[in-house]
Formats: C-alpha cells, sequence, structure tokens
C-alpha cells in the first residue's frame, strides 16, 4: 500500500517517470546517482525509493544519529559512519556491507552539488572492496524521468570502468543545469 502511495505521488502529483527498474534480488550494491546539482535531489530520491519499494540507504557521521534525530535519520535509510580505529571512508563503509545482509548504498559521485570537473572515486573503491555492483542513476528534471541502469561490476580498471558508467548520465540534466558534472567532458 505504501509503495503506490508513494508512486501515485511521484506520478501524478510531482509529474515524474521512472524508466529501468531496480532488481531487487540485488540486496548489495552501490547506487551512483547524478547529476546532484540541487538539494531537491534528495526528495525526488527517497520519494523514488519508496515508489519503487526498495530500501536504498546513505551513511552520515555517527553523531548525526544520536537524539532527536537518530531514529528519524534511520528510517529514511541512515547508517552511522564509525571511523574510530583509524579506518578511512572506504574501508568504514566496506565493513557497513560486511555487517549487513541487505544495504544498498546511494552516493553522489559528485560530493557536492556546486560544479565539478571531476568526479570523487570512493563509490568505485568502495564497491570494488565490497565485492559489490554499482547501479547508476540518473535523475533528469529536463524529462522529468529518474533512469535506474543496468548493475555494473567494478573490473578495478577505474578509467575504463568510469567511461562505461558516464554513458547512462550523457543526456540528464540537474535542476541547475550549470551546475551538472558534463560526463563527456573527462
Amino acid at each position: 500500500m505504501k509503495k503506490q502511495i508513494y508512486k501515485w505521488i511521484f506520478e501524478n502529483l510531482m509529474g515524474w517517470k521512472i524508466e529501468g527498474n531496480f532488481d531487487e534480488r540485488i540486496k548489495k550494491s552501490v547506487v551512483i546517482v547524478m547529476p546532484h546539482t540541487s538539494w531537491h535531489d534528495f526528495y525526488i530520491a527517497i520519494i523514488c525509493r519508496g515508489a519503487i519499494g526498495v530500501d536504498i540507504n546513505w551513511v552520515g557521521k555517527k553523531e548525526l544519529f544520536r537524539f532527536p534525530f537518530g531514529n528519524f535519520f534511520k528510517y529514511f535509510g541512515g547508517a552511522p559512519l564509525d571511523r574510530t580505529g583509524g579506518l578511512n571512508i572506504v574501508d568504514s563503509i566496506v565493513q557497513l556491507f560486511e555487517a549487513k545482509e541487505t544495504f544498498r548504498l546511494g552516493i553522489s559521485p559528485e560530493g557536492t552539488r556546486k560544479k565539478v570537473d571531476q568526479l570523487r572515486t570512493g563509490f568505485y573503491y568502495i564497491a570494488l572492496h565490497a565485492k559489490v555492483p554499482i547501479i547508476p542513476v540518473s535523475l533528469n528534471f529536463e524529462t522529468k524521468i529518474v533512469d535506474f541502469g543496468k548493475p555494473f561490476y567494478p573490473t578495478a580498471n577505474l578509467e575504463s570502468d568510469l567511461n562505461v558508467l558516464k554513458k547512462h548520465f550523457e543526456n540528464s540534466k540537474g535542476k541547475i543545469p550549470e551546475n551538472g558534472y558534463n560526463p563527456t567532458q573527462s
């Protein structure tokens, strides 16, 4: 019932569509979402997540998950990131993958809503080390389409793999297009 409500809101009230599909049998993955140019991206993604009925997680420093907001953040897919013990972010997130039966990490490779000329590669190394697929998802504000790509397993050839992944985002326009990463430029 909840999925139908989210879907109705997403399609009828907001006017968005979903293309492609998310294979629910994939219990662990890194879901890269681009372009990320506006705070609007967050609620579009949350409502889309409800419309497809698949839990997609995000991470934040463990301090965010204390009272009074901890349960609220967890309800919306948040997972506290514990970086004690000298672990870097990639290793800390890989530990989350190892500890959970189902964990789908949603992340923006741009790392910011501002214009960037280069993607951050942490998402790639997380997927590589956790041995999980990368699922590309584009948010196209021009067409109001969220497009789910096919799962891609990293090969350890970063440059080649990024070229394959970037193709999924070539025609996507963010809410603020001038802030969007251009996947054909590098």
